[in-house]
Protein backbone atom coordinates (compact mmCIF):
# COMPACT_ATOMS: atom_id res chain seq x y z
CA UNK A 1 0.00 0.00 0.00
CA UNK A 2 1.13 3.40 -0.53
CA UNK A 3 -0.61 6.29 -0.61
CA UNK A 4 0.47 9.77 0.08
CA UNK A 5 -0.24 11.35 3.98
CA UNK A 6 -0.18 14.89 5.33
CA UNK A 7 -0.09 14.48 9.46
CA UNK A 8 0.90 15.97 12.75
CA UNK A 9 2.60 14.77 15.57
CA UNK A 10 5.10 14.90 18.36
CA UNK A 11 8.78 13.27 17.47
CA UNK A 12 9.18 10.88 19.88
CA UNK A 13 12.54 9.37 19.25
CA UNK A 14 15.75 11.23 18.85
CA UNK A 15 16.36 11.58 14.78
CA UNK A 16 18.81 8.60 13.75
CA UNK A 17 21.32 9.77 10.90
CA UNK A 18 23.10 7.89 9.35
CA UNK A 19 24.89 8.10 5.49
CA UNK A 20 25.02 4.45 3.42
CA UNK A 21 28.39 2.95 1.92
CA UNK A 22 26.66 4.34 -1.77
CA UNK A 23 26.45 7.77 -0.04
CA UNK A 24 22.94 8.43 0.68
CA UNK A 25 22.07 10.22 3.94
CA UNK A 26 18.94 8.87 5.82
CA UNK A 27 17.39 9.96 8.55
CA UNK A 28 14.55 8.29 10.73
CA UNK A 29 12.44 9.11 13.90
CA UNK A 30 9.11 8.23 15.76
CA UNK A 31 6.13 9.91 15.54
CA UNK A 32 3.19 9.96 17.94
CA UNK A 33 0.33 11.52 16.34
CA UNK A 34 -2.96 11.66 18.28
CA UNK A 35 -5.80 13.29 17.35
CA UNK A 36 -8.01 16.13 20.11
CA UNK A 37 -11.58 16.07 20.20
CA UNK A 38 -13.75 18.67 22.00
CA UNK A 39 -16.17 16.50 23.99
CA UNK A 40 -19.06 18.50 25.11
CA UNK A 41 -20.91 16.07 27.86
CA UNK A 42 -17.37 16.61 29.91
CA UNK A 43 -16.98 20.38 28.62
CA UNK A 44 -13.17 19.57 27.84
CA UNK A 45 -10.61 18.36 24.91
CA UNK A 46 -9.97 14.88 25.14
CA UNK A 47 -7.68 13.01 23.49
CA UNK A 48 -7.91 9.79 21.06
CA UNK A 49 -6.07 6.68 20.11
CA UNK A 50 -2.04 7.68 19.60
CA UNK A 51 -0.89 6.46 16.24
CA UNK A 52 2.83 5.20 15.89
CA UNK A 53 4.37 6.06 12.23
CA UNK A 54 8.47 5.73 11.54
CA UNK A 55 9.09 8.37 9.43
CA UNK A 56 12.56 8.18 7.11
CA UNK A 57 13.88 11.12 5.12
CA UNK A 58 16.19 10.37 2.70
CA UNK A 59 19.02 12.73 0.21
CA UNK A 60 18.89 16.46 1.42
CA UNK A 61 15.93 15.86 3.41
CA UNK A 62 17.75 13.75 5.76
CA UNK A 63 20.38 15.82 6.09
CA UNK A 64 18.24 19.11 7.11
CA UNK A 65 15.83 17.47 9.60
CA UNK A 66 18.97 15.69 10.95
CA UNK A 67 20.13 18.87 12.02
CA UNK A 68 16.59 21.19 12.41
CA UNK A 69 14.15 17.97 13.73
CA UNK A 70 14.85 17.35 17.63
CA UNK A 71 12.81 14.82 20.25
CA UNK A 72 9.58 16.53 21.49
CA UNK A 73 9.18 18.80 18.82
CA UNK A 74 5.88 19.29 17.43
CA UNK A 75 6.04 18.55 13.27
CA UNK A 76 4.11 18.35 9.96
CA UNK A 77 4.87 15.62 7.92
CA UNK A 78 3.90 14.73 4.22
CA UNK A 79 4.72 11.70 2.43
CA UNK A 80 4.28 8.67 1.18
CA UNK A 81 2.02 6.11 3.58
CA UNK A 82 3.58 2.63 3.98
CA UNK A 83 1.76 -0.11 5.41
CA UNK A 84 3.75 -3.45 5.64
CA UNK A 85 3.31 -7.01 7.41
CA UNK A 86 6.20 -8.61 9.01
CA UNK A 87 7.33 -11.78 10.58
CA UNK A 88 10.81 -12.46 11.74
CA UNK A 89 9.87 -16.41 12.92
CA UNK A 90 9.93 -15.66 16.73
CA UNK A 91 7.49 -12.00 15.82
CA UNK A 92 4.73 -11.02 13.85
CA UNK A 93 3.39 -7.27 13.13
CA UNK A 94 2.30 -4.45 11.17
CA UNK A 95 4.77 -1.49 10.53
CA UNK A 96 3.45 1.67 9.16
CA UNK A 97 6.29 4.48 7.74
CA UNK A 98 6.00 7.73 5.92
CA UNK A 99 8.38 7.84 3.50
CA UNK A 100 9.13 11.98 3.74
CA UNK A 101 8.37 14.29 1.17
CA UNK A 102 8.43 17.45 3.25
CA UNK A 103 8.91 18.22 7.02
CA UNK A 104 8.47 21.63 9.16
CA UNK A 105 7.88 22.02 12.60
CA UNK A 106 4.17 23.25 13.68
CA UNK A 107 3.92 26.73 14.38
CA UNK A 108 0.77 26.45 16.73
CA UNK A 109 3.01 25.18 19.00
CA UNK A 110 5.97 27.37 18.70
CA UNK A 111 8.09 29.86 16.07
CA UNK A 112 10.69 28.66 13.90
CA UNK A 113 13.74 30.52 12.28
CA UNK A 114 14.40 29.26 9.31
CA UNK A 115 17.89 29.01 7.36
CA UNK A 116 18.18 28.42 3.69
CA UNK A 117 20.63 25.58 3.03
CA UNK A 118 22.83 25.81 -0.47
CA UNK A 119 24.61 23.31 -2.75
CA UNK A 120 28.24 24.32 -3.39
CA UNK A 121 30.16 23.35 -5.89
CA UNK A 122 31.27 20.34 -4.94
CA UNK A 123 28.14 19.56 -3.87
CA UNK A 124 28.76 19.88 0.02
CA UNK A 125 26.30 21.53 1.77
CA UNK A 126 26.94 25.52 3.29
CA UNK A 127 25.21 26.68 6.70
CA UNK A 128 24.91 29.90 5.05
CA UNK A 129 21.48 32.02 4.95
CA UNK A 130 20.73 33.73 1.77
CA UNK A 131 18.35 35.88 0.11
CA UNK A 132 17.18 35.85 -3.33
CA UNK A 133 17.30 39.19 -5.09
CA UNK A 134 14.67 39.52 -7.87
CA UNK A 135 16.27 40.97 -11.30
CA UNK A 136 14.36 43.46 -13.55
CA UNK A 137 11.58 40.94 -14.91
CA UNK A 138 10.66 40.47 -11.23
CA UNK A 139 12.15 36.94 -10.94
CA UNK A 140 14.91 36.12 -8.77
CA UNK A 141 17.92 35.72 -9.84
CA UNK A 142 21.79 36.35 -8.15
CA UNK A 143 22.13 34.67 -4.51
CA UNK A 144 23.36 36.89 -1.75
CA UNK A 145 24.45 36.06 1.49
CA UNK A 146 22.94 37.34 4.27
CA UNK A 147 24.69 38.23 8.11
CA UNK A 148 23.83 36.16 10.85
CA UNK A 149 21.96 38.30 13.16
CA UNK A 150 22.38 38.25 16.85
CA UNK A 151 20.39 36.24 19.15
CA UNK A 152 18.60 39.55 20.31
CA UNK A 153 17.74 40.36 17.11
CA UNK A 154 15.89 36.41 16.42
CA UNK A 155 13.57 37.00 19.76
CA UNK A 156 10.10 37.38 18.30
CA UNK A 157 9.22 40.50 19.86
CA UNK A 158 11.93 42.18 17.76
CA UNK A 159 11.24 40.37 14.74
CA UNK A 160 7.25 41.67 14.90
CA UNK A 161 8.96 44.94 15.69
CA UNK A 162 11.21 44.97 12.55
CA UNK A 163 8.30 44.22 10.20
CA UNK A 164 5.75 46.70 11.27
CA UNK A 165 8.39 49.38 10.48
Amino acid sequence: MSENISLTGLVATTPRHLVTQDGLPITSFRLASSSRRFDRAQNRWVDGETNWFTITSFRQLAINSATSVSKGDRILVTGRLRVRDWDNGERAGTSVEIEAESIGHDLVWGSSVFTRTVLQRDNDIADASVAVMPDESGQGSDIEELDEPDDAERTPGNRKRAMAS
